[in-house]
């Protein structure tokens, strides 16, 4: 019995003896009610328990012996870790009045805190928070887990806190009297208030606009702000605090699902705004990619545990906020004005999205700007869509105001105009209308006639080659191997020799009146009226062999090409033009693939 006593009394004096050795180390927080508030940082040690089955008697054990060491530059965040952290701060009350003091961890989405207090006669409580404890139970209805201290005045005591959580370990913390609380919970709720407010005034300012013109991309900004606000009440701990308040499983949940979501809004809206579709069809189909992503990681989440769900959304934050800016900026390069707009609006918030991540993975300081740069970046971008939305629909009344002052200034002009005058203006009016009219029989690559004006003249020839009694000859060339050309050398190069073959197939035929026109794809017709079979024959020869004669010229290399060439001369005995035109395009096909078929570069006729 009596070693037993021997033993126990070196083990309290080796335990007072390393917190004598361990007290120089420690910076006591010396309280006073002057201060208001005070920030621990500088007085806490931590200790990281990796594998979280440290019970408190041996963290009590550690913290005596000088264990535990000081915060990191980054302060206390440390991103998403295994395991528990242990926090110890000495405190020392000086103010003779003030006994009541309330320690705030200022980060909402801590699972568990235990907090021991040891006083200096020994005596030690213990009290616990968190989102895995329902709100009701914290010691103030605040968003930010905290616990109300008794501290007799002029004595020390020592605190230790552990938390343990599945989401960023962030534990900043604050101790404030209940008067400088009071003022602080009253600054920050009315400043919220003001951000919330905003987000619900603009919320239905582009329903209202959506509702008027039913335009998408203001569907998908509801829809992001909506999704977004639900990432910030979630963030803040409004969301524990007043619509999940006893729900520990649905305040887990609450945070990757509601950033999948922000995610899919913001990734739908930057698609639908920048008009991807048609603007750079792949950049769509990676952005459609990256929102079923989100899509199957936000229904995932339901499932998945929090401490692979949570890290995996927010790391998909980074991809998705560098993929909308290279979108953007193709944009911007494609010529896009609207992108530079777009880019300007959303800079602030994804640069505010980016630091708060960052701090989520403990590679920030917790600071101002840090902790509140997603609500400044994301004010900032709805205010400034919001003005530029105001702007643009400003412009638009004042453009519609111009030109009803112009449309009625040109009405007086013309009200006072001689009638020559009018009949000038119909008559240059007619001619711009011819023009269009001409333009739009012509091919765009080769600039010959396209197959649906061929089609309507040469049922006009054909009429005029039965009434004249004059033969009517076709001709259908195919350039040779052309798919290879493509494939080899790319469609630009493909392009130079479609319009360079057009050329010379013109300047053989167009000497004799013929009507000539790309019928598809590398394939040319022409329609040459008085024209027998020995006379089309010897000018498609003429065709092949310039073709053959030498290599084209192209912006990439030179390129040889040879042409099959197909010949018929059109029966005109036949009464029904719509018929016999069928026909004779039919047959002089068949003549191509004859020609073809027999070897390429070559003519073949008809019935020869």
């Amino acid at each position: 019995m009596a070693q037993r006593k021997h033993g126990r009394l070196w083990c309290w004096l080796g335990a007072l003896l390393g917190l004598v050795l361990a007290a120089p180390a420690l910076a006591q927080a010396l309280l006073d009610r002057n201060q208001g508030q005070l920030a621990l940082a500088p007085h806490t040690r931590y200790l990281h328990d990796d594998t979280g089955t440290m019970d408190v008697a041996d963290a009590w054990r550690e913290v005596d012996q000088g264990h535990f060491e000081a915060l990191p530059a980054t302060g206390a965040a440390f991103g998403f870790q295994h395991g528990a952290f242990w926090f110890h701060i000495p405190l020392g009350n000086q103010d003779t009045r003030q006994r009541q003091w309330l320690l705030v961890q200022e980060y909402p989405l801590s699972d568990r805190l235990d907090l021991w207090v040891r006083h200096a006669d020994g005596r030690i409580e213990h009290d616990a928070g968190g989102d895995h404890l329902p709100f009701d139970a914290r010691a103030v209805r605040y968003r930010y887990p905290n616990f109300m201290l008794e501290l007799p005045p002029g004595e020390r005591a020592d605190l230790l806190l552990r938390v343990q959580s599945q989401s960023s370990m962030q534990v900043p913390l604050t101790l404030y009297t209940p008067a400088a609380f009071i003022e602080l919970s009253r600054d920050a709720q009315f400043a919220i208030g003001i951000y919330y407010g905003i987000l619900v005034a603009l919320f239905f300012y582009n329903l209202v606009l959506w509702l008027a013109l039913r335009d998408a991309s203001y569907f998908w900004y509801l829809f992001h702000i909506g999704a977004f606000g639900l990432v910030l009440l979630t963030l803040n701990g409004l969301g524990f605090e007043y619509l999940w308040p006893g729900s520990p499983w649905l305040a887990d949940l609450a945070v990757p699902l509601s950033i999948c979501l922000a995610q899919v809004g913001m990734q739908q809206f930057a698609r639908v705004f920048l008009r991807l579709r048609t603007a750079w069809p792949v950049g769509d189909r990676v952005t459609l990619a990256c929102i079923a992503y989100f899509m199957a990681l936000g229904v995932a989440s339901v499932w998945l545990p929090y401490r692979i769900a949570t890290p995996l959304a927010s790391a998909s934050v980074f991809l998705s906020i560098g993929w909308i800016l290279t979108v953007t900026l193709v944009a911007m390069r494609r010529g896009d004005r609207s992108a530079r707009l777009f880019l300007l609006a959303w800079a602030t918030f994804l640069l505010g999205t980016a630091m708060f991540t960052l701090l989520a993975f403990g590679l920030l300081p917790k600071s101002f700007l840090s902790g509140y740069g997603v609500q400044i970046g994301s004010a900032l971008e709805m205010l400034l869509l919001s003005v530029a939305l105001s702007y643009r629909y400003a412009s638009l009344r004042n453009e519609n105001e111009r030109i009803v002052r112009r449309a009625k200034l040109q009405l007086e002009s013309q009200v006072l105009e001689r009638t020559g005058e009018l009949r000038n203006a119909l008559v240059q009016l007619e001619t711009a209308h011819a023009r269009l009219r001409e333009a739009s029989r012509h091919d765009p690559l080769t600039g010959l006639y396209n197959r649906g004006w061929f089609r309507e003249r040469f049922e006009s020839l054909l009429e005029a080659a039965r009434l004249q009694e004059q033969p009517l000859s076709l001709l259908m060339v195919d350039l040779d191997h052309f798919k290879a050309i493509n494939d080899r050398h790319g469609h630009l190069v493909g392009d130079d020799c479609l319009r360079r073959c057009a050329r010379i197939v013109e300047a053989v035929l167009r000497p004799h009146h013929a009507l000539v026109a790309r019928y598809g794809g590398e394939e040319f017709i022409a329609a040459l009226p008085g024209m027998d079979v020995h006379r089309a024959r010897e000018l498609a020869e003429e065709i092949c062999k310039r073709l053959r004669a030498g290599p084209i010229r192209t912006r990439g290399p030179e390129v040889s090409v040879t042409a099959s060439i197909g010949v018929h001369v059109v029966d005109t005995a036949d009464p029904s033009p719509g018929i016999a035109s069928d026909l004779a395009l039919q047959v002089v096909d068949t003549a191509l693939y004859a020609a073809k078929s027999g070897g390429r570069d070559q003519v073949h006729v008809a019935g020869g």
